[in-house]
């Protein structure tokens, strides 16, 4: 899967156990801060601070593609070469919109898990 890491996801759900939903909704809602940021950017040094946390959370949540978008608008804003600059923030919207559902998918299926574990 180019989207995510499955094992990256794994492993934090182990670690977190019970509160591994939550760390999904706290990415989620990060991540969407982070877009409004990126999108409204006056400047490169913003582009690049965005970029570069939006890089780091994603890598930690297994989010692969967009990781790599991040990476390459955080080095373009490194380098001030902010010419279509716009077309890399749409991949980078184009790929949240893909892993979005997948972590809303995995917080349920997480979920479902700890409710079932419950009851037994």
């Amino acid at each position: 899967d180019t989207h995510l890491d499955r094992d990256v996801l794994n492993a934090l759900q182990e670690v977190m156990e019970d509160e591994y939903p939550t760390l999904l909704d706290t990415f989620l809602a990060d991540s969407e801060e982070r877009l409004r940021i990126l999108r409204k950017a006056e400047d490169a040094a913003q582009l690049m601070n965005a970029a570069h946390s939006f890089k780091g959370s994603s890598s930690n949540m297994g989010a692969i593609r967009l990781a790599e978008l991040c990476h390459e608008l955080e080095q373009r804003a490194k380098q001030k070469n902010l010419s279509g600059i716009e077309k890399l923030i749409g991949e980078i919207d184009g790929e949240f919109a893909i892993v979005r559902p997948l972590y809303e998918a995995e917080r349920q299926r997480s979920l479902s898990a700890n409710e079932t574990v419950r009851r037994f």
